[in-house]
């Protein structure tokens, strides 16, 4: 159950079960981004957004 992807993590920081090498994330907020992510600032809205919820926020994009 879930989703696997072949590329991995950007930071070994996400990882919140170091056992099992995973990151596990309750009820996440889940932005998908069709290009590369070159600039903070663009995502900026939607992070002070998210942030004001204390929901978590995965972010899958092509490239960061």
């Amino acid at each position: 159950e879930g989703l696997q992807f072949d590329k991995g993590y950007v930071s070994p920081y996400f990882i919140t079960d170091p056992e099992r090498m995973e990151a596990v994330l309750e009820d996440p907020y889940l932005l998908l981004v069709g290009n590369k992510i070159s600039a903070v600032r663009d995502l900026l809205p939607v992070l002070e957004k998210v942030m004001q919820t204390g929901k978590p926020l995965v972010i899958i994009a092509e490239d960061v």
